[in-house]
């Protein structure tokens, strides 16, 4: 009875309610809208006015007003690490999201969302992403592990009784993570990623041209010339910032070997980090990986010889997903696609954690 009950249920919100995946990052926000696919891809920025306290601008607007507005309005990011800092603000930007959804589909009864966490997040950390999630206008809310979402998403065989291993390079945080029988055997999150990565450009540039530039410029320099492998040839960027001598603007010419140099202690840590995930990993899992090797997503995997380097510092195959910035909302989509079938590994509450390393 409660079955046909739930069937009926199921098939009236089908009709009237969407399903919705996010991968909310700490750089950007993508939402999966089931039966339309990929329908937002925007920066997890909001612009706030200090003396009212009003949003001016979420998303791609608010992005091209960081380190530009006056006093009284600030940019922020309002997700720190991979993690909500600012719940009100998240709230906020995930309302804003869904509404923008909501304009497409003509279906009016609040969303089905399932939404991606870093792995290892806390239990606190995860009760925020669900109150902030259900705050801005879902209905139901599901959690999944982004490094299970991202191997969904790139089709590896999770279910199966074989090893895989993803690493999820985002903008706050890396996710390493072996992954057999529907759920992870072995996790490490770091807090490198692509935001330390700017970091580490701007302090580069700062300690050795004397220059002050911002996170959009630093951004766009590791876009264009970033690599962590040397090339037969040099590739040039012309940088502009503050000079800290005199105070006035200046242009340097900086190379993919600058880039290299301020990234290297960074990617180090990265390297470390995946061996001792590979040391704890049991043998016969282990083994799996050796043989099928690991998988890059994320936006992070886009840097220049990062796969050819780990493949030389772990001696076992490293692939780029393809268009792997989009992983783990692919996941989702495959999820809501198959709520019945993927269940098992969602976090069915709080303390449904993976070990860590």
């Amino acid at each position: 009875m409660n079955e046909a009950i739930q069937k009926i249920k199921n098939r009236f919100y089908s009709l009237f309610s969407n399903d919705i995946g996010i991968d909310l990052g700490t750089a950007n926000t993508l939402v999966y809208l089931k039966n339309y696919g990929i329908v937002i891809n925007e920066p997890s920025v909001v612009a706030v006015n200090q003396k009212t306290g009003q949003v001016v601008a979420i998303g791609s607007d608010a992005k091209q007003m960081l380190g530009r507005t006056p006093a009284h309005v600030i940019a922020v990011r309002p997700l720190v690490d991979g993690v909500i800092s600012n719940f009100e603000v998240t709230e906020e930007m995930l309302a804003y999201f869904l509404n923008k959804v909501r304009k497409l589909s003509a279906k009016t009864i609040r969303p089905r969302v399932i939404i991606g966490v870093p792995s290892g997040i806390t239990n606190v950390e995860t009760r925020a992403v669900r109150d902030a999630t259900k705050n801005a206008g879902a209905r139901e809310v599901h959690i999944i592990e982004e490094p299970i979402a991202a191997a969904i998403g790139i089709s590896l065989p999770i279910k199966d009784p074989v090893g895989s291993m993803v690493i999820d390079i985002g903008g706050g945080t890396t996710d390493i993570a072996v992954i057999s029988l529907g759920g992870i055997v072995r996790a490490k999150n770091l807090r490198i990623a692509g935001d330390r990565f700017n970091d580490d450009i701007i302090s580069y540039i700062r300690n050795e041209f004397k220059i002050l530039i911002g996170e959009r410029t630093a951004e766009s320099v590791k876009i264009a010339i970033g690599s962590v492998l040397e090339s037969k040839d040099s590739i040039e960027a012309p940088v502009r910032g503050r000079d800290l001598v005199t105070g006035l603007p200046r242009e340097v010419i900086i190379t993919d070997a600058d880039i290299r140099e301020a990234l290297s202690g960074s990617i180090q840590l990265l390297v470390n980090a995946t061996k001792e995930v590979l040391e704890t990993t049991p043998p016969e899992v282990l083994s799996d990986v050796m043989a099928r090797g690991v998988v890059l997503v994320g936006g992070g995997a886009q840097i220049s010889g990062l796969p050819e380097l780990l493949r030389e510092s772990l001696k076992i195959p490293v692939h780029v997903a393809d268009d792997p910035l989009t992983a783990v909302v692919r996941g989702t989509g495959v999820v809501l696609g198959n709520l019945s079938d993927y269940r098992d590994v969602l976090l069915v509450h709080e303390d449904a954690f993976p070990p860590t390393t």
